[in-house]
């Protein structure tokens, strides 16, 4: 009876003995537990669409076995008596473990969310994809760092004073480099808001092109002529830019003009002839057909109508059977076209009064240049 009467390091050995006890226990316990919500979670994600099970099994899996080890050493130490120095020790370090475990939980979680965004836009988007990548960077250089400072405050350093020299540095690093900075959130306000995407055509002044690239500090654009525009994100953004690559349907305004000596009643089917032109194709929808006005040398009648389909190489198409078509229909009905003319009428001088009757010469024909 006296050896479970005598103190080791402060402590009976039944208390040693119950603390080994509750390390052992907490070690088997949380691995079984972490490895059947494992298993759980991955019969479950099977069944379902979500991904939040697919998130927490990862979690789970990250779950380091030092981390266990350290938090059942902590938990065994509120069965012991033991020295203030000791104790302070385990409580610091089931904290940076801890610390170091939500590090590690954190970049598992950042890094399943850019698989999935990954996965989705791949296929479709892969310089979104990029960017992404690199915005995920960011964002476990900034977890990570967060981690850094909270274990240097647990282990006793006056980080306030670290974060005052941080924040003086990190102000004047931010005024040297503050349009890199703006180009890198320009970039994120691209991916994320989606004003234009790879493969769209743009008119940003009087530049065209199609998007060809979008980088973490330029926008590349393949122009009509054949060379690259580069573009910073920021400039871009500050521009009014038009997305040809997200119209619906294209408007098509023409006009045709023809001669003043067309009969009225020819000049009042003329904008049916023109539907008839349109109609044939299904692509188009005619908005308006009108006698537009009296110009110089032609009546002018104004079409406007709109094509399904977007594409610059249909609307040329269909453009071009119309007006072949509208030309087959003028000549059988006898409607010229009108091209700029001039009538010049010349009149003849007056005959003399000593001249005698009938000798002047006769009014000539007006002549049409």
């Amino acid at each position: 009876m006296g050896f479970w009467r005598t103190t080791y390091l402060g402590n009976t050995p039944g208390r040693w003995l119950a603390a080994l006890a509750v390390l052992a226990a907490a070690l088997v316990v949380l691995r079984l537990a972490a490895r059947l919500a494992v298993s759980r979670l991955a019969s479950l994600s099977k069944r379902t669409e979500t991904r939040l099970d697919d998130l927490a099994s990862l979690l789970l899996d990250r779950t380091g076995a030092p981390f266990l080890v350290v938090e059942a050493v902590w938990a065994a130490a509120w069965f012991v008596e033991l020295p203030s120095r000791v104790e302070g020790g385990i409580r610091i370090a089931a904290a940076l473990a801890l610390l170091v475990q939500l590090g590690v939980w954190g970049s598992a979680a950042i890094g399943f969310l850019l698989q999935g965004y990954r996965s989705r836009q791949l296929a479709s988007d892969a310089e979104t994809v990029t960017t992404m990548s690199a915005f995920g960077f960011l964002g476990k250089l900034v977890l990570w760092s967060t981690i850094l400072l909270l274990a240097l405050d647990n282990l006793g350093f006056q980080i306030k004073t670290l974060l005052a020299g941080l924040g003086v540095g990190g102000i004047a690093v931010a005024l040297a480099v503050q349009t890199i900075l703006g180009d890198l959130f320009a970039s994120l306000s691209i991916v994320l808001d989606k004003p234009f995407v790879i493969g769209d055509f743009l008119a940003v002044g009087e530049h065209t092109g199609t998007v060809e690239q979008i980088g973490i500090k330029t926008t590349r654009i393949r122009s009509l002529s054949g060379e690259q525009l580069v573009f910073s994100n920021a400039d871009l953004l500050s521009s009014r830019i038009r997305n040809y690559g997200r119209m619906r349907e294209r408007r098509a305004v023409f006009t045709v003009g023809v001669t003043y000596g067309t009969p009225p009643g020819t000049a009042r089917r003329i904008p049916d002839l023109i539907r008839e032109a349109l109609a044939e194709h299904d692509e188009v929808r005619v908005d308006r057909c009108h006698f537009k006005a009296f110009g110089d040398s032609a009546l002018i009648y104004e079409t406007v109508y709109y094509v399904s389909d977007p594409a610059y190489n249909l609307y040329m198409d269909i453009q071009q059977e119309v007006n072949l078509e509208l030309m087959r229909l003028f000549a059988e009905e006898g409607i010229e076209f009108a091209y700029p003319t001039r009538t010049v009428h010349l009149r003849a001088e007056r005959a003399g009064a000593d001249d005698p009757p009938g000798t002047g010469d006769p009014a000539p024909e007006p002549v049409r240049v």
